[in-house]
């Protein structure tokens, strides 16, 4: 048997909760086949998560990635990991991209984690913030939605001004979502640089993999290690376990 697909090793760190993969087989730029898919699986497992949200990129492009798809393309793949012995809970979610067009966006076609309607997932590639940044995300949450911004320090538009950090959260009210593959990159990288000042200012709500394949899934594993690095085990944990655990909660009655 290849070795990516051996037994998972007992987890060293229990209970993480990944916020951001692409782990769906073949509908997006992530994972391409069922055995990518479970081969990351896998090393998650080993890394110390039981819970993953699917997390695809939710663009006109791509009308399948939908409220009303994703929860059965997740539940499919829940079925091929359970039988092949990996204890991985998977969520519905996906990762929606800001557009101007977002502010016509019927509230039954937002992409939430676990399709609750409680909390978004979003990404925006700026080089400045664009007009629209502040209507669309209004427009999200006069639904009664906590809107997360992905990976902000891979926007340049941030990179060029770190400021808008505080427009983001104190402002507008946003989460934040890390890359844990930024932690990564090489030291003194604009990436690198404005990743670790976030992590060290506890800017970040939640860490996400952000995995896409079993190729580039070291990278952001050593991304998790240099982040307990900095901040410590209690830091990350919070990110990785505690804060999203919001996620998993039932909708309240």
């Amino acid at each position: 048997m290849p070795a990516h697909l051996a037994a998972p090793q007992s987890p060293p760190s229990p209970g993480r909760i990944d916020v951001h993969a692409h782990l769906l087989p073949d509908v997006d730029d992530g994972c391409k086949t069922v055995e990518d898919s479970i081969a990351c699986a896998r090393r998650m497992v080993e890394a110390g998560y039981a819970h993953l949200f699917c997390t695809p990129h939710v663009w006109p492009s791509l009308p399948h990635n939908s409220a009303d798809e994703i929860p059965g393309r997740v539940a499919d793949l829940q079925a091929m990991l359970d039988a092949v012995g990996v204890p991985l809970t998977l969520h519905p979610g996906g990762e929606m991209n800001l557009r101007p067009e977002t502010v016509d966006d019927p509230a039954d076609a937002v992409v939430s984690y676990g399709m609750r309607g409680k909390v978004v997932l979003f990404d925006l590639w700026a080089d400045r913030l664009p007009d629209f940044f502040r209507p669309a995300v209004r427009h999200l949450q006069s639904g009664g939605v906590t809107c997360v911004l992905a990976h902000p320090e891979r926007m340049r538009a941030v990179q060029l001004d770190p400021g808008l950090i505080g427009l983001f959260t104190d402002e507008l009210g946003l989460r934040l979502q890390g890359n844990l593959q930024c932690f990564a990159n090489p030291v003194g990288s604009m990436t690198r640089t404005v990743a670790d000042g976030l992590l060290r200012r506890g800017a970040y709500w939640v860490l996400g993999s952000d995995l896409h394949n079993p190729r580039s899934l070291d990278v952001r594993l050593e991304g998790l290690r240099n982040a307990i690095r900095l901040v410590g085990d209690e830091a990350v944990d919070r990110l990785t376990v505690t804060n999203p655990r919001e996620l998993l909660a039932p909708p309240a009655d």
